[in-house]
């Protein structure tokens, strides 16, 4: 099997229908941050069954997948890197690691990059002591590089780990643009359901300042006088 065998799987099944519904969905229009993308309407559940297929597809030929114009066959090459990262050998992941980084500007929409970096970079990075990257990440100019720093904690998160979260989110909170609002006050949220001690000293030291969108996500699970105190400004 090769890139093109996704490729006319994914064609046989796309929904010229749904794929209108999907590109307003996903801001495809001019001036929105999705411009350009060109959506096949087609289910993430199918797009992985696809997947399923070929979980052996080389790196060359996601490659090729990546490079295509249709959003739902790059979310097939990322799930793909998701799988192989998953089954490889601890000598390989580092591989799939640094390919889905020098590819970090292909899942340019924010569910290619949330249902894979947390499973690829975020695993990859759990138990290194280095997470530079993360922070390389958060200071380019890309905006899906940005959200894949942010996500990426997720992984941390989940084992107990919040000092690189609390990091970025207060590196990335003067972002301006609502997508990363959402992401950062996606993953404070987290942070408080497992410790909510952690996500009470950052929003006492910024609640006043940050981003009304990040304000009420992290505030989502707080009882509404506590989210009324810290929606104060």
């Amino acid at each position: 099997m090769n890139a093109d065998f996704v490729l006319q799987e994914l064609l046989s099944v796309a929904n010229p229908e749904k794929a209108k519904f999907l590109s307003r969905f996903f801001k495809n229009g001019k001036g929105q941050y999705g411009e350009g993308d060109v959506m096949l309407g087609i289910n993430v559940p199918l797009v992985r069954d696809v997947v399923k297929r070929c979980p052996k597809l080389p790196l060359s030929e996601i490659q090729i997948l990546l490079n295509s114009e249709y959003h739902e066959v790059r979310l097939a090459a990322l799930l793909l890197l998701d799988k192989q990262f998953k089954r490889a050998p601890a000598n390989e992941q580092k591989a799939i690691f640094d390919f889905y980084l020098q590819n970090a500007r292909r899942a340019n929409n924010w569910d290619l990059v949330d249902v894979t970096c947390r499973d690829v970079v975020g695993a990859y990075l759990l138990d290194k002591p280095d997470r530079s990257v993360l922070y390389r990440l958060a200071e380019s100019d890309n905006l899906w590089e940005q959200r894949i720093a942010i996500v990426s904690t997720w992984t941390f998160i989940k084992h107990h780990q919040f000092d690189d979260t609390l990091a970025l989110a207060e590196k990335l909170l003067p972002h301006r643009h609502d997508l990363m609002h959402k992401a950062v006050g996606w993953m404070l949220r987290e942070v408080g359901k497992k410790d909510r001690e952690p996500l009470l000293t950052f929003l006492e030291k910024h609640h006043k300042t940050m981003p009304r969108t990040a304000l009420r996500y992290a505030l989502e699970h707080f009882a509404p006088e506590q989210r009324a105190y810290f929606m104060k400004k």
